[in-house]
């Protein structure tokens, strides 16, 4: 889902983040695969459901919403936009 950032979130000249739902990532890799910019990593650490989860490396997101798309579990992936100046 692609919407507005939190206001508690600022990250300075980003145009955007996400946030992983651990609990509801499968660990399919679709999303890693299909960065452009190779932000995205399986973690090393597991689920509660016994999968390795995608975890964003913390910098450079575009907020492209590939990510989004490319995932089979609805809600897994937020896409957070920055607007200008944040």
């Amino acid at each position: 889902m692609v919407s507005e950032a939190p206001a508690k979130q600022k990250a300075g000249k980003k145009r955007g983040f996400i946030e992983v739902r651990e609990d509801e990532c499968k660990g399919c890799g679709c999303c890693v695969a299909d960065c452009p910019l190779g932000l995205l990593q399986l973690a090393e650490k597991l689920n509660r459901m016994g999968y390795h989860p995608v975890e964003y490396k913390g910098e450079g997101c575009i907020a492209c919403g590939i990510c989004f798309y490319s995932c089979p579990e609805p809600g897994a992936i937020t896409v957070y936009m920055l607007e200008e100046g944040e």
